[in-house]
Parts: structure tokens; C-alpha cells; sequence
């Protein structure tokens, strides 16, 4: 049957005028597939268009090291490509070295995102992009859908103090924009000289769920199978900043949410009065092989959604944070280890974008307020983005 939506890397391969005849490297990954599930760089050597270079976001090329691992460079066996990787044990590493750009006409850029300013891949091509205006290099992105959607919006901005590798972009943390419009959003606020070509996917309508697309999933990182995965993350990866595992280890990352010491029931019913409808938490047990509390059983919920169009996923992290620590005031942490290189500001600022939703956990203000300013908040974006868009809105 053919795919009611065609990737920016199948539009592409189909007419590659782009990039024949110049030399070029790629920023993907294992899940930057055609339609057939063949891998960006194996497809682009298939048609004649082989790049010099291959650069890997977080995770790896094959997506197999865990959260913030350093990966090594490589080659990639098939083609012998080399694989210079952009994430290793220093913030330096995250950017393309210049020397890697400079004997290139252009950098390929498919990194299947979720559409969630926390997870990394928009960052690191914004970084990358970074790199191509000062070495006068052309970005050429290849467009995919957003999983989330292209039309909820939720969260708040970035403050002074609080930038870093999951708060690099000033967008929402569920922004409803493709990687594509991201790349023009980041040229327009930060990147006037950079040459940038967007190939955008056909079909793809902002109102979109993943599974109305007709793309297979390919899981872009080792904790994110399913599109499920990716509802639930914007919300669920607020657990990352504290003691509580957030599924870690386990066949369901970021739907098991958990503690050894933890009242499952107590917060799954608490849950339940406080969570929107389409949100249910179920009480369960889970043990995670790694990560926090490996090989040890936790108890926790399993985060169900019922309507995969619902929104409040980020307000919901914060409530689900508010009430462990309501009910275990003495054993419920923040994260004390670094996060994503940055040690002297609270993970959870990290990744809200301010101190708001932390303060909202430990009762300085409540969670209505922090609702209500990143309405205000999304408001004001959604009039901001819309000279971004290359998929109208809805009228």
C-alpha cells in the first residue's frame, strides 16, 4: 500500500539533484529509514551519492548506548563510512569539529525527533548548524513528522541560567514543530548567514498522529520503542531529575515509574484525582535490570493513555512529582549527579527551563499557576512559529 506520508529522505532519493556531483556527510541515525526500512546513508550510496563522513547524535549511529554514554567514534560496516560521533564525555564533543566540515559542500541532516525540547536530536542539529554557517557549509534537512503532533503545545520558555544540551532551543517543551521548522527557527533567531534547504515530507498534515502517517517506527533511542513511548515522555522524563526510576531498564521506559519504598496505590489513586481522563495510572511492581534501583523491585505505576490526542502530558510530570514527594517527604530526592554536563543547576530546572515547576513540587506554588504561565506562554509561541511553518494550520 503506499504511505499516505513520504519522509524528507524519500522525497529526496527520488529526485537527489540536491547533492550530485558534491561531497557531502550525514547526521542520522539507525532510525532515519526510507519507507522500505533502509537506513539513510546505505540508501543515499545506493543511488550514487555516498557521503565523505557520518556524524551520530546521542545514543550512537545504532542507537545502543544509553542516556548521556559517551560514544566513541567508528565506521560503519557495511559501506566503511566513517562514523564520527557527537556525543562524548564533555560538552566540546556535542558540535562537529570544524576541521570535519571544512572539505565538504554540504551536511545531510535526518534525525527522527519526537517533537519534545528535552530530547536531543533538534540540539545537536542545531549545533551542527552552528558549524556550517562558520565554515560556509549548506544544511540540507531532510523532514519528518513530529510523533506529538503538530498542534499541542505545552510548557514554558528557557531562562537566563537554565540553557543547556535538553533546553538549547527558545520553543515550548512539546512544540509541535518538525525538525525542519525547527532548523528555520534557529537560523531566523541565531543563524542569519547559514545556507539551509528544507526538503519537506509530503502528505503530513499537523493534525497527524504517528500511526495515520503510514511510517513504520523505528525506535530513534534505546528508550523510546513505541509512539506510546513518546506520548508519555514529556511528561514521564521529569522523573530523571530525582530518585525515582522512570522505567529504565524495563520493556516499558517512561510508562513504569517507580521506588523501592514507594505507596503504589496511594499514588495511583491520588493520580487519578488529579490526572485529566484520558490519563490513567495503574498501581504495579517492576524490576529494572539497569539504571536506577537495578535489580531491585520497585513499586510504582504504569502511566495508560486513553486518548492519544490528549495534552496536559507536561503538566502531568509535575503533578505525579508533587504527589510522591506529598507522600514521602523523606525519601523523595532530586538527582544529584550531573546532568547532561551541567552540575550547578537542578536537573529538573534543566529541563523545565526554570525553577516553576520545582517550586510547584514542594508546595511554593501551585500547579494551576504553573499551568496557567505556560499557557501564556504557548500562546504567545504559537504566534511566533507560524512564519516557521511549511505544514499550514488548521483554519
Amino acid at each position: 500500500m503506499r504511505p499516505r506520508v513520504l519522509s524528507g529522505l524519500d522525497v529526496l532519493l527520488a529526485d537527489p539533484a540536491l547533492l550530485r556531483g558534491r561531497r557531502f556527510a550525514l547526521l542520522a541515525n539507525q532510525a532515519a529509514v526510507t519507507r522500505q526500512l533502509e537506513s539513510a546513508w546505505r540508501a543515499l550510496c545506493r543511488i550514487g551519492c555516498r557521503p565523505v563522513r557520518l556524524f551520530a547524535p546521542e545514543h550512537g549511529l545504532w542507537g545502543v548506548a544509553q542516556d548521556m554514554e559517551a560514544v566513541a567514534h567508528d565506521a560503519e560496516p557495511a559501506t566503511g563510512v566513517p562514523v564520527l560521533s557527537l556525543y562524548g564525555s564533555g560538552p566540546e564533543t556535542l558540535a562537529p569539529p570544524a576541521e570535519a566540515l571544512e572539505d565538504v559542500e554540504a551536511l545531510v541532516v535526518d534525525l527522527p525527533d519526537i517533537g519534545c525540547r528535552y530530547y536531543t536530536f533538534a540540539a545537536t542539529m542545531a549545533l551542527a548548524l552552528e558549524v556550517c554557517q562558520r565554515c560556509g557549509v549548506e544544511a540540507i534537512v531532510c523532514d519528518r513528522p513530529n510523533p506529538l503532533g503538530g498542534e499541542e503545545l505545552e510548557g514554558g520558555p528557557v531562562a537566563a541560567g537554565c540553557r543547556s544540551f535538553v533546553s538549547e532551543l527558545p520553543v515550548p517543551v512539546r512544540h509541535g514543530l518538525t525538525l525542519g521548522e525547527l532548523a528555520l527557527l534557529v537560523r531566523a533567531e541565531r543563524l542569519p548567514d547559514l545556507a539551509l534547504t528544507v526538503v519537506p515530507c509530503r502528505g503530513w498534515r499537523r493534525s497527524h498522529l504517528w500511526e495515520e502517517t503510514g511510517l513504520p517506527w523505528v525506535a530513534p533511542s534505546p528508550n523510546m520503542p513505541t509512539p506510546l513511548t513518546a506520548r508519555v515522555y514529556p511528561g514521564a522524563c521529569l522523573v530523571e531529575a530525582t530518585n525515582l526510576s522512570e522505567g529504565r531498564g524495563t520493556t516499558r521506559p517512561f510508562q513504569l515509574i517507580g521506588a523501592p519504598w514507594l505507596d503504589a496505590e496511594a499514588l495511583a489513586a491520588a493520580l487519578e484525582r488529579f490526572g485529566p481522563p484520558a490519563f490513567r495510572f495503574r498501581p504495579t511492581r517492576f524490576r529494572p535490570e539497569f539504571g536506577k534501583h537495578a535489580g531491585t523491585v520497585c513499586h510504582g505505576v504504569e502511566w495508560h493513555v486513553l486518548d492519544r490526542r490528549a495534552a496536559g502530558v507536561v503538566a502531568m510530570g509535575v503533578r505525579l512529582l508533587q504527589q510522591v514527594r506529598a507522600l514521602h517527604p523523606e525519601r523523595f530526592g532530586w538527582r544529584e549527579a550531573p546532568y547532561e554536563f551541567v552540575a550547578d543547576v537542578p536537573a529538573i530546572d534543566l529541563l523545565t527551563g526554570s525553577d516553576l515547576a520545582r517550586r510547584a513540587v514542594v508546595g511554593e506554588v501551585a500547579v494551576s499557576e504553573v499551568e496557567e504561565a505556560w499557557r501564556r506562554h504557548c500562546v504567545e509561541f504559537r504566534a511566533e512559529r507560524r512564519r516557521f511553518l511549511l505544514y499550514p494550520e488548521r483554519t
